[in-house]
């Protein structure tokens, strides 16, 4: 019998596939869950969801380290936000997840690996593109693209027919997906780019607008976040390792509300979608980071990296994580963060984090130059001859 190796998250699709799998390509399936920071509950219910749903065996493995390490923080160093408000949670979980089937694959001695993407969406590319990278001989099923069932609606009737173990409900047809770094939430009214998010699609933020339990504090709060080279290293002089870091900042940062993003993106397939994210301690991260780059970095560098932070992003949304240019990109990215190390404070409020203070060993900003009071040592007498040289070629073009 031959053997397939599943992406589990234990959500509706990956439910379905597991008994689909078995049914049509008479087929074992082995899934693997990672856990990526979806939180405990959930990934203590994926092995007894997996093996309900027919999985002959499953991989539960703990990613949270390597993902902070190695996709997280490079994407943080690099500024890397998608289309201004997407920070690429599910995106970055794509190639370590690949990774790691891909290592179940060769442990197993299984030629095929499965995902639960759909035809239209953009998971699809970056784990297929991922394992082709890591392992061109394996070959990639993707159920959704090819079985009858038409919709969400349809897979739950089937999951109901075959007595299989889901969560989702018609009265609750939406998607999640949850890890260290945000949430992706899509379907049912949100498709509807006219209708307000319900509030209770929320999993990391409190409500900032009204009172009650998830009202979120009423007074705001300061956070002191260290870093070193680009990296966040302690919370308030506390250090932490990253992971816990992370968490906390998300604990601290979603009671205040921050971090919710509601967008029509440009999805690599050609088509555009709504989506709700939530990611308040990589919102937070960002903020600091890239305020502690305006302190640090010096002018045409920080202006020539911003357009990289631009390209970094596109590159993790389209599944290109493993290619030469994200690589590269690397090595010029790693250079600027040499001298990103100090300390930001942020004041969290009502929905908003706002730097209120930055500090540097590295800091360029220099009081003597920048004051008006009499410590001043800037010559403003330069400045006339300064500004007759920098306009000359205009005022040459326009004669």
């Amino acid at each position: 019998m031959r053997k397939i190796i599943l992406a589990y998250s234990g959500g509706l699709d990956t439910s379905v596939i597991i008994h689909w799998l078995k049914k049509n390509m008479r087929a074992e399936v082995i899934c693997l869950a990672a856990n990526v920071g979806q939180g405990l509950k959930e990934i203590v219910s994926l092995k007894k969801r997996a093996l309900k749903c027919g999985a002959a065996k499953i991989y539960l493995e703990d990613l949270r380290e390597e993902f902070a390490r190695d996709f997280i923080m490079p994407a943080l160093q690099a500024g890397a936000i998608y289309e201004g408000e997407y920070y690429l949670s599910a995106a970055l979980s794509r190639p370590l997840i690949s990774k790691h089937l891909v290592k179940v694959a060769r442990r197993e001695k299984a030629e095929f690996v499965a995902h639960g993407c759909t035809g239209k969406g953009n998971d699809q590319v970056r784990f297929e593109v991922s394992i082709a990278s890591l392992a061109p001989d394996i070959k990639v099923i993707a159920p959704v693209r090819e079985w009858e069932l038409k919709s969400r609606e349809e897979e739950i009737d089937y999951a109901k027919r075959h007595r299989l173990s889901i969560k989702t409900t018609k009265k609750s047809p939406y998607s999640l997906d949850k890890n260290l770094w945000g949430v992706s939430i899509e379907c049912g009214v949100l498709e509807d780019p006219w209708r307000e998010p319900p509030e209770d699609i929320y999993q990391m933020t409190s409500s900032h607008l009204r009172g009650g339990p998830k009202g979120g504090p009423k007074k705001g709060e300061y956070i002191e976040i260290g870093f070193q080279k680009g990296i966040p290293v302690s919370i308030n002089g506390r250090k932490l390792s990253l992971v816990r870091l992370i968490e906390e900042v998300n604990l601290r940062a979603g009671r205040h509300g921050i971090g919710r993003s509601d967008m029509v993106e440009n999805r690599l397939v050609g088509i555009k979608s709504r989506e709700i994210y939530e990611a308040p301690g990589a919102s937070l991260l960002h903020q600091a980071r890239r305020a502690l780059e305006g302190l640090t970095l010096e002018r045409e560098l920080l202006h020539f990296k911003q357009g990289v932070a631009l390209r970094y992003a596109e590159l993790i949304y389209y599944g290109l994580w493993y290619s030469p240019l994200r690589e590269a990109l690397d090595k010029f990215v790693g250079e600027t963060q040499k001298r990103v190390t100090g300390t930001v404070r942020i004041k969290m409020n009502k929905g908003n984090g706002i730097v209120c203070g930055r500090k540097s060993p590295y800091s360029l900003y220099s009081y003597e130059l920048a004051t008006y009071d009499k410590e001043d040592i800037f010559d403003q007498r330069l400045a006339k001859g300064f500004i007759e040289l920098w306009g000359l070629p205009i005022k040459g073009f326009k004669k």
